[in-house]
């Protein structure tokens, strides 16, 4: 058969052991139909076939990115953006320009606010941001989307001003006289003001709740989230991405998401999970099967529950075995443990992966007995459970991933060595104790456990080169902290080869070889012969999903 695509005078890497180098590939309906050198494949190509000239470039499997918000991160492309924003003049600035553009908005909403946005020390108030905007609602969210701050009228439209109820693990920060102070810690405080954005919330629910949107959304509404999305999925494509693994989901998502499908517009495929809250009963499992049942294509499928254990380390959330420096919080636990754990015995007993942020050294712990606990009430199978994050590991807790066959998801990113964040930021957060197995990947990679590369978009953008270079060569930084750089080969099958293998996916995508998915990222430069402080000025020229070019450079 006459191929569809010819890809020649690359530099393949394509992670199949018989052949782990190349220099050109051959895709025929959606596969790859070989891998060879470049005369041969040119000899393949007829009058009808797409030649791509690599021009010396790496050649790679098309990136996986294992942990994202792909609604939220879609729908945050379209609101202000506070990164790097630091000071009250500044911020006033950037908000009141943002405002003045977008009149008709309920909310005037930020992302990517720094948890020091008002000055090093300084906790933001909502009187600080009543200064910045005081004749609209304001708020803003943290950029790890664990805390919104809020400004009086904001607070008012989202009936906040005075507290209320919130969920296990969450808070509303109050103040002597009785009134919110603004700072609203985790979904379970902030989701009503969340309710008063563009989306209304919609791109939130996944994550805030788990279920779809009450009441349902309108016909033009679904047409604006439909329209979010689709612009998210153009901007990963354009990073070299061709698979995505959500890490909230409902209905609602694996609805639009089909429909997206059904259109044309689906440029990468995408795992959506069933979200297990803690004020859920197990009951609502039926609705995981009912997930699974539904939605098993190769572009759009659920096989997964995903559930949170604590919150963060900058807020002070995440769960520890002792507490933070200079307080007298442990963090908090998002769910009683025995609720967790039967939870955990269920999903496994139902055959579904189970992936669980866990950040804290406690929170991983609880996380690692849930797991184990499941083992002894199941039996041992191929499970492929995850923890996601990982930042704050125990010494006796490291060598148990490999014990227990969990799988260790990590965002480079999201290290104070990375690229993204301030390296005295979490530092400040932790006991030197702590530090030496803080944000571990290569203690946790020469543990023996399988490790995983993504972004948490939109926490960090989606962008997978820069990401690449915070595990490749992240900031050297002092004592105790360790040198956990990895090395390049290494990092790229975490983005590829192991991203396909912790979907169950490892025998149809992932690697570069004959009957394989054709999704393929041929990238700018020889990455391999790059200076790995320079690997973030390389980007994908070409992404090709299903054996369709879905973007070009």
């Amino acid at each position: 058969m006459t191929p569809d695509i010819v890809i020649l005078n690359g530099r393949l890497i394509t992670f199949d052991h018989a052949r782990p180098t190349a220099t050109a590939l051959a895709i025929s309906g959606g596969t790859i139909a070989a891998v060879g050198d470049t005369d041969e494949m040119r000899s393949l190509a007829g009058p009808g076939t797409r030649v791509i000239d690599a021009g010396g470039a790496s050649v790679l499997p098309g990136f996986i990115d294992s942990h994202v918000h792909l609604f939220g991160g879609s729908a945050e492309l379209g609101m202000l953006d506070l990164y790097g924003i630091q000071g009250l003049d500044r911020l006033t600035a950037a908000v009141r320009d943002w405002a003045a553009n977008n009149p008709d908005d309920t909310l005037i909403f930020a992302v990517q606010a720094d948890y020091a946005i008002m000055g090093p020390g300084q906790h933001t108030t909502r009187q600080d941001l009543d200064k910045v905007l005081p004749d609209r609602p304001f708020a803003m969210f943290a950029p790890d989307h664990h805390t919104v701050w809020a400004n009086t009228r904001a607070l008012e439209l989202a009936g906040l001003l005075h507290g209320g109820e919130v969920d296990m693990g969450a808070e509303i920060v109050m103040a002597p006289d009785g009134t919110a102070t603004g700072e609203l810690r985790e979904p379970g405080a902030y989701a009503p003001v969340l309710r008063l954005t563009k989306h209304g919330g919609r791109d939130m629910l996944g994550l805030v709740t788990g279920a779809d949107p009450v009441p349902p959304a309108t016909p033009e509404q679904r047409a604006l989230d439909k329209a979010a999305i689709v612009q998210g999925l153009k901007h990963c494509a354009s990073h070299g991405i061709t698979s995505l693994h959500n890490m909230d989901g409902n209905f609602y998502n694996l609805e639009l998401l089909s429909e997206i499908e059904a259109d044309g517009d689906l440029l990468a495929r995408v795992e959506v999970p069933f979200h297990f809250k803690s004020h859920d009963s197990l009951d609502r499992f039926v609705e995981a099967e009912e997930m699974r049942t539904r939605y098993k294509g190769d572009w759009v499928w659920c096989n997964r529950v995903k559930m949170f254990i604590d919150g963060v380390v900058d807020s002070s959330t995440a769960l520890m075995l002792e507490p933070y420096p200079g307080l007298e919080t442990v963090g908090d636990a998002v769910f009683d443990y025995d609720l967790f754990e039967a939870a955990c015995i269920k999903a496994d007993a139902m055959g579904l992966q189970i992936a669980v942020h866990a950040i804290g050294d406690q929170g991983i712990r609880w996380t690692l007995d849930a797991y184990e606990a499941a083992i002894k009430a199941n039996g041992r199978r191929d499970s492929r459970h995850r923890i996601e994050h990982i930042e704050v590991l125990h010494p006796d807790d490291l060598p148990r991933f490999a014990q227990l066959d969990v799988v260790a998801s990590i965002q480079p990113g999201h290290a104070p060595f990375g690229v993204y964040f301030p390296p005295d930021g979490v530092g400040k957060m932790l006991h030197d104790h702590q530090i030496p197995l803080a944000f571990a990947w290569q203690d946790i990679r020469n543990s023996g456990a399988r490790v995983v590369f993504s972004t948490d978009w939109p926490v960090i953008p989606v962008d997978v080169m820069p990401n690449i270079k915070s595990a490749v060569a992240p900031r050297k930084m002092p004592a105790p902290w360790r040198d956990q750089s990895q090395s390049l080969l290494d990092t790229l099958q975490s983005y590829t080869a192991d991203n396909a293998w912790v979907e169950f996916n490892e025998d149809r995508k992932g690697r570069l070889m004959p009957g394989m998915m054709a999704d393929v990222v041929v990238m700018s430069h020889d990455l391999q012969a790059m200076e790995p402080e320079t690997l973030d000025q390389a980007r994908a020229q070409v992404t090709i999903a299903g054996g369709r070019v879905t973007y070009e450079g």
